[in-house]
């Protein structure tokens, strides 16, 4: 495909995504968000755009952009309503593991299906004990037979709710050391046993975030992705990469939200007998918002680069969340504070913006943790 046909393809799924967010979207996502209702009717309208198999290869069903492309989406799906962008992202996360490392069968039996939409899936990682350090999960899968066994707890889980497969990290050898070895994951069904309840947050609201109990539930052994043990945590880190791309994005949507709600209002709120924005201290405030937008744009579209080409890319990953999302972060604060009493009210969006933007900062990684692989990346490229 050359240059401009790739380009022009881009153009035409961005428009498209573009026609969704205004029509189906945007005029529903304030009641969605402010009843915590999961949009099931929006859920139908994206499997229709193929954004469920935005990043799977053609050979499976998927449309199989590219990640530049893909993070150009969840920027514009963000900017109207964060948490649609949730939906497929720990969907296509939980997508990429099987695609990059999954069995020809595997592969075969789940892709095309996820791919349509069919299956929602999501990853669960998160226990109630155990977040940053996966390495301490307590979830057992013992082989039975031609089956593992599964049991325990996971939190926080994307997808978990209204979904129906998960891409699920257990410890396959708990003795083992170090300890990422006993690791593996296992594609889990919601038909083969597992339960899930929802959990309430400050932000995200509408996307099922919740509770998974697995309770001695059978898996084949057929789902270890891979086929072999003990490669789980390398299998999940590795798709975390385009995760850590996908919530650079959001904290760029949000943000961006944030700057240009903030530069209609500063044109339409008058004080002193003049428009906000005569102010210099709103214009300082304006013009720090739009460079960090365009700051993060730029991080964010040089990692999506170099996961494309499938180098290694865990310190511009690192980099763009941390920098996209603090972005984010700032942005819906200052928004905030040029609204004044009136971005305090639910009526405003720029108070949806200031509950959704932590969030970001916490999930896929704290962004204490990515200082941490930023550094330890650094240290490793440059020795002395």
């Amino acid at each position: 495909m050359s240059a401009q046909t790739a380009a022009e393809q881009e153009t035409l799924i961005l428009d498209a995504v573009e026609q969704f967010l205004v029509r189906d979207v945007e005029p529903f996502a304030r009641d969605l968000e402010l009843a915590d209702e999961y949009p099931h009717e929006i859920v139908e309208k994206m499997k229709g755009l193929g954004l469920f198999g935005a990043t799977i290869g053609e050979a499976y069903g998927g449309l199989g952009l590219p990640a530049t492309t893909y993070a150009r989406i969840v920027e514009r799906v963000s900017r109207t309503w964060m948490s649609v962008s949730g939906i497929f992202n720990s969907h296509l996360i939980m997508c990429a593991a099987i695609e990059r490392f999954g069995t020809e069968a595997q592969k075969d039996a789940y892709l095309p299906r996820m791919a349509a939409g069919e299956l929602r899936g999501g990853i669960a990682l998160t226990e109630p004990d155990c977040g940053t350090d996966l390495q301490a999960i307590r979830t057992r899968a013992k082989a039975d037979g031609s089956d593992y066994v599964v049991s325990g707890t996971k939190q926080w889980i994307t997808n978990s709710v209204e979904g129906n497969v998960l891409a699920v990290l257990v410890k396959t050898d708990p003795d083992a050391s170090p300890a990422h070895r006993g690791m593996s994951l296992l594609i889990v069904e919601k038909s083969m046993g597992y339960t899930a309840t929802k959990l309430k947050k400050l932000g995200y609201r509408g996307v099922d975030t919740g509770e998974v109990y697995l309770d001695e539930v059978r898996v084949p052994a057929d789902n270890l992705i891979g086929g072999q043990e003990g490669r789980g945590l390398q299998q999940i880190l590795s798709g975390l990469a385009l995760g850590r791309i996908n919530v650079a994005a959001r904290g760029i949507g949000v943000a961006d939200a944030a700057s240009l709600a903030s530069i209609a209002y500063a044109q339409t709120r008058q004080t002193f007998g003049q428009p906000i924005g005569e102010h210099q201290a709103i214009q300082i405030k304006l013009a720090d918002m739009a460079t960090r937008v365009e700051a993060a744009r730029l991080l964010t579209q040089k990692a999506a680069e170099i996961y494309e080409t499938g180098a290694r890319c865990d310190l511009e990953a690192g980099m763009a969340k941390l920098f996209s999302t603090e972005a984010a972060v700032e942005n819906s604060m200052e928004a905030l504070r040029i609204h004044g009493a009136y971005g305090y009210s639910p009526d405003n969006v720029v108070e949806r913006y200031y509950r959704d933007a932590p969030l970001l900062a916490v999930g896929e990684g704290t962004n204490e943790l990515q200082r941490i692989i930023i550094a330890r990346q650094l240290i490793e490229r440059h020795p002395v």
